[in-house]
C-alpha cells in the first residue's frame, strides 16, 4: 500500500493541451543511441513509460543539418524518415499511457558539424565553445537571413514532431547552445533587434515559443528549458519577460557540474531553492532535476510549491520503475542512483549509456532485458557463487530470482567486496547503495543462502554438491608499476612502495610526504589523495595525463575533483610517469621529453593496474565442473558498472541455448535508401 505522504506525487497535472498522469517527469537526457539506434532508444524510453513515468522525453534533437554533433549520435528531426524513427519511441511511450516529449535543439558554438561538414552557426566568429574538446573549428556568425532560416527550421521540426506523435515540444534555451548565447550579454554583441537590451536578447526565444505554439496547433504542449542563476539576477529578469508564454518550464541552474554533479560533490535536491525563486514568477508548471531518489524528499518538494513535477534523468536510468514502486508502496525496492555518472560517461564516448545500478539499461532492445523481470529457469540447478562483491551479489540475486538454488560463499565477514571498502573513502558513501540494494533483494529469496567467512579451496568444492560455479573473487591493486605507461616493474630499494589496498584498508603510512602515482585516471587517485591529505599527510598526485583524474572529463566531475584537490592542498604533477625509485625519492620522467625529475618523498602509492584473483578458477580448470565461470573483476578488472553487468549477464544467460553470446552481436541495420 502506498504511503499517504506520497499521494501528492500521483496527482495529474495539466500541461497546456495535455495532461500528465502523475508528477514524474523524465527530462531530456542523452543516451548514445539517437538517430543511429532508434529501436534501442525506443525500447529504453518505453521501459520508463512502463515503469510509471508520466512524461518521457528524447535527448537533444537536432532540427537541421546545421546542428550536427557527430560523432555523438543525438536525435534528429531533419526529414520524414526521422518522423518514422521517432514514432517507434512515441508508440512505445503511449502504450503505457505516458506523454512523449522532444527537445528541439540548435547547437550554436558548441558543435563542430563533423558529420555534415557545414560551418556551425554561432553568435560570433569564434572557436567552438565546448572547452572540453579543443577541435580547430570556428563558427560562422549568423546574419538576419540565418535567423529567419532558424525560425523556419524550428517551426518545421515542431510540425514533424506532432506528426511523429510527440505530446510536448521543447524550445531549448540552456546549456551553452545557440539560444543561450543570445541571452548572454557578454557573448551577444549584436547591434540589431536581437542584441543589446534584455528585450532584444530574449526576442528569438520568444519568437520560437510563439511559432512553436502555432506549429503544434494545440495538439502538443510547448516547453522551454532554461537556466536561472542566483548570481546573475538578469536571468530571472529575462525569465519574467517570458514567464507565462510556454505551457511548461524545465528549469535548471547555470553550472552543469551542479545539475549533473557526481555524488562525490553534489547531493540530492541541489537546485530546489534557485528553481523555487523562478517558480514564484510564473503561473505555468515547473519541472526541475535534483537526482531525486527519496520519495519523502520528492513529496516535500512538490508540497512546498518549489516545483510542480519531479524531473529526473539519472534516477530514471538507475530505476525505470521508480514511480511504480512508490505507487505500490515498495520504496525499499528502488534502485537508488549512486551519482557515479557512468551513464553520462558512455554517452560522452558516443556509445549507448549504461548504469552501475541497472545493468539492463541500454540492453532492452539488443538483449531483450527487463529491469524487473528475469524470467524463470526451465530447469533449476544448484549453483555456487564464490565472492560476495558487486558481481557475485548480482549473479546470486538473478540466479535466485530465476529459481536456482544458490550458495553464495564469502571469504570474509563483510559483504560487498572491494565496494564496501572504497565506499568508506571521502565522497563515495552513496556507492554502497549498489551493495545494499542487492542484499535487500537477496534477503527475500529463500533459495539463496549466504555463507560468510567461508574461504574455499579447490578441494572443498566437490563436497558442496554444486556442478555449476561462478567465481567472483575480485581483483587487487598491484604495486609493481606496470600499467598504461610502463611495461616493466620498478625496483624498490628503499621500501618506498605502499600497496593501494593497504591504504584503502585504513592502515597508517609512515612518513609525511606521500606520492600517489595515478596511471588509472579515474576516481581512485583523487579520492585517495584527499583521504591521505585529510589524515595530515603532505600529498603529491603525479600522473602521466594532462590533468588529475582525467577520465573524470567523461563523468562531468573533473573540474570539481581538481578544485577539491587544490583546496585541500594536494600538489599535482601532470605529464610525468614514474620511472624509478631511490631511497627517499621517486624519479618522475616527463612523458614527452623523458627528462627526469627527482621528487623527495617518504612513500609512493601506485595506481596502475589490478590483478584478478583467479587462482581458484585455474585450479578447477580440469575439474569437470559443468559450469565454471569467472565474472566481474575476477575475469577482467574494470568499472563497477562492468562488474555488476558481468554478474547479471552471466546469471540471466545461464542455462539458455547459446548463452549470452547469442545476442552479443545484435545490431540495428537500417534499410538502405537513395
Amino acid at each position: 500500500m502506498r504511503d499517504p505522504r506520497h499521494d501528492i506525487l500521483f496527482q495529474p497535472l495539466k500541461i497546456g493541451p495535455v495532461t500528465a498522469k502523475n508528477r514524474f517527469y523524465q527530462v531530456p537526457h542523452c543516451n548514445g543511441m539517437g538517430w543511429r539506434r532508434p529501436r534501442t532508444a525506443a525500447a529504453m524510453r518505453g521501459m520508463k513509460a512502463e515503469g510509471g513515468w508520466a512524461v518521457v522525453n528524447t535527448e537533444y534533437c537536432s532540427i537541421h543539418p546545421s546542428s550536427d554533433n557527430d560523432p555523438f549520435p543525438n536525435a534528429t528531426l531533419w526529414d520524414d524518415h526521422d518522423i518514422r524513427a521517432h514514432a517507434l519511441m512515441t508508440d512505445a511511450v503511449h502504450a503505457h499511457d505516458a506523454l512523449a516529449g522532444v527537445e528541439l535543439w540548435l547547437g550554436g558554438g558548441m558543435v563542430m558539424n563533423f558529420g555534415t561538414r557545414t560551418p556551425p552557426l554561432g553568435l560570433r566568429d569564434r572557436p567552438s565553445t565546448d572547452s572540453g574538446i579543443p577541435h580547430p573549428v570556428q563558427t560562422r556568425r549568423i546574419d538576419r537571413q540565418d535567423i529567419r532560416n532558424i525560425r523556419q527550421w524550428h517551426k518545421d521540426a515542431a510540425g514533424r514532431a506532432v506528426q511523429a506523435g510527440f505530446d510536448i515540444v521543447y524550445v531549448y534555451a540552456a546549456h551553452g547552445y545557440l539560444l543561450s548565447e543570445f541571452l548572454d550579454a557578454e557573448c551577444n554583441n549584436r547591434t540589431d533587434e536581437y542584441g543589446g537590451s534584455l528585450e532584444n536578447r530574449t526576442r528569438l526565444i520568444r519568437e520560437l515559443i510563439e511559432e512553436t505554439h502555432e506549429a503544434v496547433a494545440g495538439k502538443a504542449a510547448v516547453a522551454v528549458r532554461y537556466s536561472v542563476d542566483p548570481d546573475n539576477p538578469e536571468t530571472y529578469d529575462a525569465f519574467a519577460t517570458m514567464a507565462d508564454m510556454p505551457d511548461l518550464w524545465d528549469l535548471t541552474g547555470p553550472d552543469y557540474s551542479i545539475e549533473m554533479g557526481a555524488s562525490r560533490f553534489v547531493k540530492e535536491g541541489a537546485l530546489v531553492d534557485i528553481v523555487a525563486r523562478a517558480k514564484a514568477m510564473t503561473s505555468k508548471p515547473v519541472v526541475s532535476v535534483g537526482r531525486f531518489t527519496s520519495p519523502d524528499t520528492m513529496a516535500r518538494v512538490i508540497a512546498s510549491g518549489a516545483q510542480d513535477m519531479i524531473g529526473a534523468a539519472r534516477p530514471s536510468i538507475a530505476d525505470p520503475f521508480l514511480p511504480l514502486k512508490i505507487a505500490e508502496g515498495r520504496s525499499d525496492d528502488i534502485r537508488e542512483c549512486i551519482g557515479c555518472n557512468i551513464c553520462y560517461a558512455h554517452d560522452s564516448l558516443g556509445v549507448p549509456l549504461r548504469c552501475t545500478q541497472n545493468p539492463t539499461m541500454g540492453e532492452e532492445w539488443r538483449q531483450g532485458w527487463h529491469p524487473e523481470r528475469t524470467g524463470r529457469a526451465k530447469r533449476p540447478e544448484k549453483v555456487l557463487v564464490i565472492g560476495a562483491g558487486p558481481s557475485g551479489l548480482e549473479a546470486a540475486r538473478v540466479l535466485g530470482e530465476r529459481g536456482h538454488e544458490v550458495m553464495l560463499a564469502e571469504a570474509g565477514r563483510e559483504l560487498g567486496g572491494h565496494l564496501s571498502r572504497i565506499a568508506r573513502l571521502p565522497g563515495l558513501a552513496e556507492w554502497a547503495r549498489v551493495r545494499d540494494w542487492r542484499l535487500g533483494q537477496i534477503d527475500r529469496l529463500a533459495n539463496v543462502g549466504i555463507y560468510r567467512e567461508s574461504l574455499l579451496a579447490a578441494g572443498d568444492i566437490p563436497g558442496l554438491g554444486a556442478d555449476h560455479l561462478f567465481i567472483a573473487t575480485g581483483a587487487r591493486w598491484a604495486s609493481d608499476n606496470i600499467g598504461r605507461h610502463s611495461d616493466h616493474a620498478v625496483a624498490d630499494p628503499g621500501a618506498m612502495i605502499v600497496d593501494a589496498e593497504t591504504v584503502i584498508d585504513g592502515a597508517a603510512i609512515k612518513g609525511d610526504h606521500v606520492v600517489i602515482y595515478d596511471d588509472d585516471h579515474y576516481v581512485m587517485g583523487p579520492v585517495l589523495a584527499l583521504y591521505l591529505r585529510g589524515l595530515g599527510h603532505r600529498v603529491t598526485l603525479a600522473t602521466p595525463a594532462g590533468r588529475a583524474g582525467s577520465w573524470g572529463s567523461y563523468t562531468a566531475e573533473i573540474h570539481a575533483s581538481n578544485h577539491a584537490l587544490a583546496e585541500a592542498g594536494v600538489e599535482i604533477v601532470t605529464n610525468h610517469r614514474l620511472s624509478g625509485l631511490e631511497a627517499g625519492r621517486a624519479i618522475l620522467a616527463h612523458v614527452f621529453s623523458d627528462r627526469e625529475m627527482p621528487l623527495a618523498c617518504d612513500a609512493v602509492v601506485p595506481l596502475t593496474r589490478r590483478i584478478p584473483q583467479d587462482d581458484l578458477f585455474h585450479a578447477l580448470a580440469d575439474s569437470g565442473m559443468k559450469t565454471l565461470l569467472r565474472i566481474g573483476d575476477a575475469e577482467a578488472p574494470s568499472l563497477l558498472a562492468a562488474a555488476v553487468h558481468s554478474g547479471y549477464a552471466a546469471a540471466i544467460s545461464f542455462g539458455t541455448k547459446g548463452g549470452l553470446a547469442a545476442m552479443d552481436g545484435r545490431r540495428e541495420h537500417p534499410l538502405l535508401r537513395e
